[in-house]
């Protein structure tokens, strides 16, 4: 295999990028992995390791050159991710790229509750002003960072209130995703709604989590106040610490709350639910 190949994953030393690479490698697909810490990219068969970072035009544009379907898994959060994104959009486009699928988020606007909901939904006016072909691909929360938001105390606690969210697993994005790779030009300007099959308010979550693990759990609906003041004492910038506590007003104000048939219509089967992930899943 060389790097004629034309299709390139980002993200392959993370969780989703990683399991959309090995997907496409048991499908026989060749691809080209775009990583920042080549050592750490995964041997697959039919790939080859580009180093890249999303900042680094450039780099982006000699490792894309070829390339006609580029996977975009969202960069690390941080201060300048969208400059990253925007930076990276136009080294592809530059580069010849003829379409992009992008992991994107659930309820993206310019006005998202969730803060850095904002960022996805400008990357994604970026990608439709860049000349490409597009597939937006709207997460939900994670089904896996469920027992992360769990304290040493064992609550959970935030603004949620009783809103609702219908958290998808990263395994069920990647399948998806996979499978729209694996045929781009059918799902060209489309937007999909990535869920799990229920939506959940975190009491439910916290009840689910105590009934698999064996160890109670509970959720503490905290005020805004307090959620802030819970949150000071980790000397996270602002930005940061707003997206932490958003993730729960996002839950509140009910915009996480839709259920997307969309991982069964693509992937062919049904996302699975907290309870099944976790069952699955060992402590």
């Amino acid at each position: 295999m060389t790097a004629s190949s034309t299709l390139a994953v980002t993200g392959a030393t993370g969780v989703v990028g990683g399991l959309v690479a090995a997907d496409l490698a048991a499908r026989g697909i060749l691809q080209r992995l775009l990583v920042r810490t080549p050592t750490k990219a995964p041997q697959l068969a039919g790939s080859t390791v580009h180093p890249v970072e999303y900042g680094d035009r450039d780099a982006a544009r000699a490792a894309l050159e070829g390339v006609e379907t580029l996977f975009m898994v969202s960069a690390a959060e941080s201060a300048d991710r969208l400059d990253q994104h925007r930076t990276f959009i136009d080294a592809a486009a530059e580069a010849g790229v003829e379409h992009v699928v992008y992991t994107s988020f659930v309820a993206a606007a310019p006005d998202a509750v969730f803060t850095l909901a904002r960022d996805h939904f400008a990357t994604e006016e970026h990608l439709r002003a860049s000349g490409m072909r597009w597939t937006f691909l709207r997460d939900s929360f994670y089904i896996d960072f469920m027992e992360a938001l769990v304290g040493e105390d064992g609550a959970i606690r935030g603004p949620a209130g009783e809103g609702r969210v219908a958290v998808v697993a990263r395994v069920d994005v990647a399948r998806t995703a996979a499978t729209i790779l694996a045929a781009p030009a059918e799902h060209a300007g489309r937007t999909y709604e990535l869920t799990g099959p229920e939506a959940l308010s975190l009491t439910e979550v916290a009840a689910i989590i105590t009934a698999v693990r064996g160890t109670q759990v509970s959720f503490v609906d905290e005020t805004l106040d307090e959620a802030y003041a819970s949150r000071a004492d980790y000397g996270a910038p602002g930005w940061q610490v707003d997206a932490w506590v958003s993730t729960y007003t996002a839950i509140a104000s009910g915009d996480m709350a839709a259920i997307s048939r969309d991982v069964e219509a693509i992937a062919g089967t049904p996302p699975r639910s907290l309870e099944a992930f976790l069952r699955d899943t060992p402590r």
